[in-house]
């Protein structure tokens, strides 16, 4: 058994065509990121058809191998379906197996050969999960050898979930609340004493009574408009004293490899200077998403969410109106306006009235609609990981583009966030 895939082989080019990339945030009981459930579709004939004739499990660690899975997930854990044609093959040996859980899917008879094959790969690093509504009485004959236990809500009666996780806890399983949905499920779930939670209920946007704003968020707020009406440095550098963690936060910035300073950067002034209104824009648009005095993995899964669709945008930008800067722009704060409505719990005509946007930018985020509200709409659908894939097909269709360089633009925003999180915040 080899080792992990190196860095050096994540940086290959890829090879693969027609898919892409779905990868659906795992949480903690702090909602800190633990790890991605990755899946690969083919964006040309659905979810389950892939050109290799592979199966689908096979497809998964054949194309994770070729993007190298660092690039995909950081430092974070990746969740792999596998078969029983996968457990059994000697396919895992480019993934890197202290950050691999694999997921044991609802085919896998787990008679005595799987297990005994299961105990093998455990002893060299691997983890596994299995669903609970999916194994069924078989479940008890994969405990032993599993870590994790997923459990679909909404595949299993509420009576069902009340009373089979206390019983399943005893057991020392790690559990996993699959497809929460909404606040109101993670609270229940967290309640009932699941460990990890999977799904995008945090970005979901509730907007029945908006929270208050943090002294820091207020005064990132107010140099975003600063910045959209073109304020002179002076008036926004006397902004940024008036916070001291921004104005350290915005020194450290600069003198990190996120902005690669060639040398050392004393005052907020000189800051200013050298990243620019683009990149404080930027900057400032991704500071909003931040928990104060929290670095690192740690971080939000609301901005890890938000810099990663933004860029996405920004690139499928580039790669569909090339030599259009300005368009490339508006596409990033569209992806990260987005989620606004979430961050702030309120709505988002609200936002729009308070930051001064374009025409474009205000019909993509209320109504997505015009070329940027198409960029959101692909992103969005992405993200989901539905089961059918049609909203992703529409729209590539309306875009004009097909899936050929998809999975390649959505690994780089994946990297891309993971720099943003270690460095610009």
């Amino acid at each position: 058994m080899t080792d992990t895939a190196s860095l050096d082989e994540a940086s290959q080019p890829l090879r693969m065509r027609h898919f892409y990339l779905a990868r659906q945030p795992v949480l903690d009981r702090n909602q800190a990121l633990f790890g991605y459930e990755l899946l690969f579709r083919g964006s040309a004939q659905g979810p389950a058809h892939f050109d290799s004739g592979l199966s689908a499990s096979a497809s998964v660690i054949h194309h994770a191998s070729q993007l190298g899975l660092p690039r995909a997930i950081g430092d974070a854990n990746a969740f792999i379906n596998v078969d029983k044609d996968v457990l059994m093959s000697d396919m895992f040996a480019l993934l890197p197996r202290e950050r691999t859980v694999l997921e044991i899917v609802a085919s896998v008879e787990p008679d005595d050969a799987v297990i005994e094959r299961m105990r093998a790969l455990g002893a060299h690093g691997f983890r596994f999960a299995a669903e609970a509504a999916a194994h069924g009485p078989a479940l008890s004959r994969l405990l032993p050898v599993i870590d994790f236990v997923k459990m679909d809500l909404r595949a299993l009666p509420a009576v069902t979930l009340l009373s089979l996780a206390p019983r399943l806890r005893t057991t020392g399983k790690r559990l996993v609340a699959e497809k929460v949905e909404n606040h109101s499920e993670y609270r229940t779930c967290l309640d009932i004493g699941f460990d990890y939670f999977q799904g995008y209920y945090f970005a979901k946007p509730s907007v029945l009574s908006s929270r208050k704003l943090s002294p820091s968020q207020t005064t990132v707020l107010d140099l975003v408009n600063l910045v959209a009406s073109d304020a002179d440095n002076a008036e926004i550098e006397r902004v940024v004293k008036r916070e001291v963690t921004i104005g350290l936060n915005l020194l450290r910035l600069v003198n990190t490899p996120a902005v690669g300073a060639g040398r050392r950067i004393e005052s907020i002034s000189q800051a200013l200077t050298l990243l620019g209104r683009r990149q404080l824009q930027r900057w400032l648009q991704i500071l909003l998403y931040a928990e104060p005095d929290v670095r690192g993995h740690s971080q939000s899964p609301l901005l890890l969410l938000a810099t990663t669709r933004a860029r996405l945008m920004e690139l499928l930008a580039q790669r569909l109106r090339p030599g259009q800067k300005n368009v490339a722009d508006v596409a990033f704060t569209v992806g990260m306006m987005s989620l606004m409505d979430t961050l702030f719990c309120i709505p988002m005509m609200d936002i729009v009235e308070q930051i001064p946007v374009i025409d474009e930018v205000r019909a993509a985020l209320l109504q997505r609609s015009g070329f940027f509200g198409e960029l959101l709409k692909l992103a969005e659908s992405i993200e989901r990981m539905d089961d059918e894939g049609d909203d992703m097909l529409a729209g590539l269709k309306s875009l004009s583009m097909d899936g050929d360089d998809l999975a390649e633009l959505e690994v780089s925003a994946f990297e891309w966030s993971d720099k943003v999180v270690r460095y610009a915040i």
